[in-house]
């Protein structure tokens, strides 16, 4: 197996975007992306799924989070998807509970090609943690399945602290796709009857 990594730039009009990502990691993060939540969250994301990941973004934060935090997502979606390469021996699913509290969350992945965002129980009791909207987290978690073309399902079974919720949230989702992208040697080429994912 080589290296499992991938190094991206995006930039646009509202964002410039470098991100460098490692599959087969240690924990390892560098988050600067000038909004404050999303780095706390990125961190901890890189941490539970055992990856490496830098991360600078400059962005219109003085607008509001919101092409930051879906630019992000964009690119560290591009970046798993070009990691991944042909995903040959990958266990290919994912599924992790992560209980914070009084939350109680749930990820099942697929990397599957094809894309899909599936969320519920996303009621967060409070609009905003700090100066970050919570609708931001459909945003980034969306375009994030869209562009690894995978299938991303997200359920919030409970919970009343909207950070709790949020961050449960990520945690399962780092393991879910920890769980996916490790090498199962009993897999022979690809885990897809069609040949290819």
């Amino acid at each position: 197996m080589g290296n499992r990594n991938a190094e991206l730039q995006r930039y646009t009009g509202e964002t410039k975007i470098d991100l460098a990502f490692e599959v087969d990691g240690e924990g390892k993060s560098n988050i600067q992306t000038g909004v404050p939540f999303m780095d706390h969250m990125l961190d901890l994301f890189t941490r539970h799924g055992h990856f490496d990941l830098t991360v600078k973004a400059d962005g219109d934060v003085e607008v509001d989070d919101h092409h930051t935090t879906e630019d992000i997502g964009i690119v560290l979606g591009m970046a798993l998807k070009e990691a991944l390469g042909d995903k040959k021996g990958i266990k290919r699913y994912g599924n992790f509970f992560v209980p914070m509290d009084d939350t109680l969350a749930q990820v099942v992945v697929d990397l599957s090609n094809r894309p899909h965002f599936e969320i519920r129980g996303a009621e967060f009791p409070s609009q905003k943690v700090g100066t970050f909207d919570t609708e931001l987290v459909h945003e980034f978690l969306w375009k994030f399945a869209l562009e690894a073309r995978m299938n991303l399902h997200v359920i919030i079974h409970y919970g009343t602290n909207t950070h709790h919720m949020i961050e449960a949230v990520f945690k399962a989702m780092a393991r879910a796709i920890d769980e996916a992208v490790t090498i199962d040697p009993r897999v022979k080429g690809v885990p897809s009857t069609k040949g290819m994912l």
